[in-house]
């Protein structure tokens, strides 16, 4: 990397000069933030697999299971992740670490005890709570274990706690919930998370405090840039926001199609599914459907596909990056050119066999961008701002793609349900207690309209594909300047604009969210959510900006 030249009168911490950590912990630490992270993505992934028994239990709509997926854990997740990582950049990140385990596998416990819809939507909030300082306090962490030239390479490795995590959630969950029920799936994944909590607290250190007095003072000082002037530094770097939109944009069609892929499949091919189930001697029970068997190999397929797109990808990454920066955007930019058409072709045969292996291919490009984006935006900025930046990059990303995809994909299901229901009488509402003939006529649009939405949902991956290409333009110069600092700090009013805007937009998907909680909804409950949301984020941007200067006097 080529050494920046600060911008007149910015002054950029230095690296700090961690005592290095042994190799094989490197390896040790690694492997226990993978097993963390795989924890973390089966509790918030469990729902995906278990959400077909949960909606006919509860009598839910796709709307309301896609918020469950979606916005409900998405706000809080996105939201607490960026005052979390703020204090994982200068506080102990084991104990941060240890403390956010512990609540998102308490919640993920409770939400097997929920028996309504506002219980179980209150309890997936609480997930997310805990879960917001996972992923920004292992990237920094990571960051300080391994050198720049590994760190898409570790990045990427701990991003297969995504696949494993994907798994072993719709494997376990599929299975236990056929035998014991969906509630039971819960507790059982929601354990595992504790006994984790114990060795993160035990066994991972914090480098900083592997520093000397003075390089340690040194290296608090350098943690103390002022949020102001973070935020500044991020506004100047074109390539963060086009790796966080393009990580947005095929996420919000990844979490959509793993919330929704089971039901998708058990609608449109219960009968070809339980054929082939018996075929690998697990036929489910006469009348029930086989939601172990094809949760298993959903699972199988996400998890396999997913961790050899993600090393595959960081390996790339830091192969083909280490001749030209731009090539961390190359391989996000091409895998969509094989995979979709192979995922519209698999949404379509009604040959299960060739389906389930062929959807392989897509989910090898689901984990394609994770190295390359995560590692990339790590030598992006100061290392005092590492943690913060992964936070504000997962905003974007989960509040697009995690809050935004499984909710509108629910919704459009919904839409494109009562659309093939027009003329009969009937509604999605209605279908929730209809019988005989009608219940019949609700499977047949149900099944049609998820197989509409499936292939809609695929018409953003070019947006995907148009903000990975434009970053191949903007790297180079944000890598050569990633220790500069602006000479200015954000003023107050500009940040207000935009934490107007994030604020805004949440707030109208939870307002609309939350208005199924009322039988008859509130007229434009959205934009009240809008507004309120908005001032929220203009009240935190004030209240950054007097922290930020009363640091500065």
């Amino acid at each position: 990397m080529v050494d920046a030249v600060l911008e007149p009168g910015a002054a950029a911490p230095s690296e700090p000069r961690f005592a290095p950590v042994s190799a094989s912990y490197g390896r040790y630490a690694l492997a226990l933030l993978v097993a963390i992270y795989t924890v973390n993505f089966l509790d918030r992934q469990i729902i995906t697999t278990i959400g077909e028994s949960i909606k006919n239990d509860l009598r839910l709509t796709d709307t309301q299971m896609g918020a469950l997926g979606g916005i409900y854990f998405a706000a809080v997740y996105t939201i607490l992740g960026i005052p979390i990582a703020r204090v994982a950049d200068k506080h102990n990140r084991p104990w941060v670490m240890t403390i956010s385990l512990t609540l998102w596998s308490g919640f993920t416990v409770a939400s097997g005890l929920a028996r309504n819809y506002a219980v179980l939507a209150f309890a997936r909030a609480g997930v997310g709570i805990g879960e917001a300082g996972c992923s920004p306090t292992a990237h920094s962490l990571l960051a300080d274990y391994f050198p720049a030239h590994r760190r898409a390479t570790a990045l990427a490795i701990y991003s297969m706690g995504i696949s494993i995590g994907t798994l072993l959630g719709m494997a376990i969950g599929g299975i236990v919930a056929e035998h014991y029920g969906w509630r039971a799936a819960f507790m059982v994944a929601g354990a595992p998370g504790l006994v984790f909590a114990l060795l993160a607290i035990l066994t991972l250190r914090e480098p900083r405090s592997q520093l000397n007095r003075d390089a340690r003072a040194a290296a608090n000082a350098s943690n103390h840039i002022p949020l102001l002037v973070v935020f500044s530094t991020l506004e100047q770097r074109p390539t963060f926001w086009l790796f966080a939109m393009g990580g947005a944009f095929t996420s919000f069609v990844s979490y959509a199609h793993g919330q929704f892929f089971t039901p998708f499949f058990l609608r449109n091919h219960a009968h070809e599914l339980t054929m082939l189930a018996g075929q690998f001697g697990m036929a489910p029970a006469p009348g029930k459907p086989p939601l172990g068997f094809i949760s298993l190999a959903l699972g199988l397929g996400a998890g396999i596909g997913g961790a050899f797109g993600s090393w595959l990808g960081g390996f790339l990454a830091d192969r083909w990056g280490a001749k030209d920066v731009r090539n961390y955007a190359l391989f996000p930019l091409l895998v969509p050119f094989v995979s979709l058409p192979v995922l519209w072709y698999a949404a379509g045969t009604d040959n299960m066999m060739l389906a389930l292996v062929l959807l392989l291919i897509p989910n090898i490009g689901v984990g394609a961008w994770w190295g390359p984006v995560y590692g990339g935006v790590q030598g992006l900025v100061p290392p005092a701002m590492r943690a913060l930046s992964a936070a504000v990059l997962l905003f974007v990303i989960n509040m697009i793609g995690l809050g935004g995809g499984p909710t509108a994909f629910g919704m459009t299901t919904d839409a494109m349900t009562n659309h093939y229901l027009a003329g009969t009488g009937l509604d999605v509402q209605a279908c929730k207690t209809a019988l005989e003939a009608a219940k019949a006529s609700c499977a047949v649009a149900s099944a049609r309209g998820i197989k509409t939405a499936v292939y809609l949902s695929t018409a953003i991956i070019p947006l995907a594909m148009l903000s990975f290409f434009l970053s191949r333009g903007t790297i180079m110069r944000d890598f050569e300047n990633a220790e500069a600092l602006p000479a200015r700090p954000m003023t107050t009013s500009r940040l207000s604009v935009y934490m107007f805007v994030a604020g805004a937009l949440p707030g109208a998907a939870l307002a609309n969210a939350s208005s199924m909680f009322f039988a008859t909804p509130p007229p434009m409950f959205w934009l009240q959510g809008l507004v309120a949301g908005g001032v929220v984020g203009v009240i935190a941007a004030v209240m950054i900006a007097g922290v930020g200067r009363r640091a500065q006097a």
